[in-house]
């Protein structure tokens, strides 16, 4: 068989990505070739030429990919933090912009032996497993309302207890029922929330609306719905000098911080930007 450059074939594929609208063309195609090889991106350059079935594999994906189905859907992970999960149809992808609220709460849970941390929408698990691999000590709860993505979440979270993580505490539940962990009012160290948080009926790219579900995505009051019971959750089971982060839309940079100042027992209110600089979550701590 001709072995054929690889570099070609990343340049070929980013062209059609290009063409078809695809947000990062170049680093979609690079990382849809390392994940057909088996090796890191950056080892690409290591790899000058390929055997066909390989070029034929990575342009299948591509093709895929020009479709806008979701990256991580075609690889079949997603990673946030140290740890990946897997992902699919059915449940929310984890996006970059997280990986900062993860930060700000492993950092807050430093020095505190044995915390309780609370992931209210968790989704696929992975903020909840995120914590959980950075802090094996800690005793972590996530709850979701949608059957799929607990399904996903569970799934997940088999794979990590396996590989030897303190395994989470998964439940399903509404964030809007106040008796919801009733039982650990007042001892949560840490609360964290990536909600629906999308204002109904704003523009969002074709891998969102085709392939994200719409329920983890868009949220009623303007995408203020969910996150006004995440608030009211987060007041409710936070200990004295425990915190909580919840992830907004870029356009709640004013209106979310408010909703949390309005509660009496959270202080030290404080907005953050996501890697673009634009609003993306806002923290809190409950008054000691």
């Amino acid at each position: 068989m001709n072995r054929q450059p690889l570099r070609l074939a990343i340049m070929e594929a980013t062209r059609i990505l290009t063409e078809a609208g695809v947000a990062s063309p170049r680093s979609d195609a690079e990382l849809i070739a390392s994940h057909v090889l088996g090796v890191e991106r950056g080892r690409l350059p290591m790899v000058p030429l390929v055997d066909p079935p390989v070029i034929d594999a990575i342009g299948q994906l591509v093709n895929q990919r020009a479709k806008r189905i979701p990256l991580q859907y075609l690889t079949g992970w997603a990673a946030l933090g140290d740890i990946t999960v897997n992902v699919g149809a059915g449940v929310f992808v984890p996006r970059p912009e997280t990986e900062l609220l993860l930060e700000w709460g492993v950092k807050l849970l430093h020095g505190r032996e044995y915390p309780v941390v609370v992931d209210l929408c968790t989704g696929s698990g992975a903020l909840a497993l995120a914590v959980q691999h950075a802090r094996p000590d800690a005793v972590v709860y996530a709850v979701d309302i949608d059957a799929q993505a607990l399904a996903w979440a569970r799934h997940n979270a088999d794979v990590h207890a396996d590989a030897g993580d303190t395994p989470i505490r998964l439940y399903s539940g509404d964030v809007a029922d106040s008796t919801m962990f009733a039982e650990l009012d007042g001892l949560v160290d840490l609360v964290l929330c990536n909600p629906p948080y999308v204002p109904e009926g704003t523009p969002v790219p074709a891998e969102v609306a085709e392939h994200d579900p719409a329920r983890a995505v868009f949220a009623e009051e303007s995408g203020l719905a969910v996150i006004r019971h995440a608030i009211a959750a987060a007041a409710r089971l936070l200990r004295p000098t425990g915190g909580m982060a919840i992830e907004h839309d870029d356009t709640h940079g004013s209106a979310v911080p408010a909703l949390v100042r309005a509660r009496r027992v959270l202080t030290d209110v404080r907005g953050h930007l996501d890697l673009a600089g634009r609003p993306r979550f806002v923290t809190a701590l409950r008054v000691s």
